[in-house]
């Protein structure tokens, strides 16, 4: 595999067990790929002053609660962390590194400094990829409390949860027990860089999409949709080798496929059909 050097660490890091996998490294690899001379232990030591200064508040007693209410007058109240309303689709609320020097990120780049500096004072929290927002949670059996670092960490029930969802699709949703599932630390990094994908998508930055889309298929080699959209990024950046064995790929594993028929027409154009 030709990769740059930020893509060889990033690859490394992940082949661990995923309850081994550095979150932070893995998210700053993502970030050196937009910025090659990011220095990513200037990052990491600006999460352990962040954590060290929050150790010196803390309360003596080391209830959920009240470590969160700590770390939320640190993060929002002292340092001015807060969730970019006004330009949700700016990639770098996707990069750590500009999301710990902007105090500005999205849903899961907040939740990311939050959990950081959690695991670093020993309250050890866990994301929750509900849909179309991400919250973390203290990972405590049956404490369901659920926080979401985008809006000033509000603490949140299912409840909560269930209006939220309603009023982000704007119709009744049901509360399904999988959309309050622990998200491992694969599925993290791939949420992460889908974000990434559809916003360079937007942009029409083929070749920074196509980036994503490689680095989810190091996390899940065989998700079969990222396979399709490699081809057909490929396929637009005229390198119809690779997007043939993509897209014959995808076909012989999904024949039943919605969209059988456009990718057999494409193959076809491709002279493979």
């Amino acid at each position: 595999m030709n990769f740059s050097s930020a893509r060889q660490y990033f690859y490394q890091e992940i082949q661990q067990p995923d309850e081994y996998i550095n979150l932070a490294k893995a998210a700053l690899y993502i970030a050196q790929e937009e910025y090659p001379n990011l220095d990513l232990e200037e990052y990491l030591n600006a999460l352990n002053t962040m954590a060290q200064e929050v150790q010196e508040r803390l309360p003596t007693s080391r209830y959920p609660l009240r470590l969160i209410q700590s770390l939320n007058q640190y993060l929002y109240d002292d340092l001015g962390f807060t969730g970019n309303h006004s330009n949700y689709y700016d990639p770098r609320n996707s990069f750590l590194n500009d999301v710990i020097d902007r105090r500005m990120g999205i849903p899961i780049t907040l939740a990311l400094v939050y959990l950081e500096i959690a695991q670093r004072i020993d309250f050890p929290m866990v994301g929750i990829g509900l849909p179309g927002h991400f919250l973390i949670r203290p990972d405590i059996p049956d404490m369901e409390i659920f926080v979401d670092a985008f809006n000033r960490g509000e603490v949140m029930f299912a409840e909560d949860c269930q209006e939220r969802l309603t009023h982000m699709f704007q119709q009744p949703v049901s509360l399904k027990p999988e959309f309050l599932a622990t998200v491992s630390n694969r599925q993290f990094l791939a949420r992460m860089l889908t974000n990434l994908k559809y916003i360079y998508l937007k942009q029409q930055d083929l070749a920074k999409t196509l980036a994503a889309v490689e680095r989810i298929l190091l996390l899940f080699p065989l998700a079969m949709l990222e396979i399709r959209d490699r081809g057909l990024l490929y396929y637009q950046l005229g390198h119809h080798p690779q997007a043939v064995e993509d897209l014959q790929n995808y076909l012989s594993k999904v024949p039943d496929a919605e969209d059988a028929v456009v990718i057999k027409r494409l193959l076809a154009e491709l002279g493979k059909e």
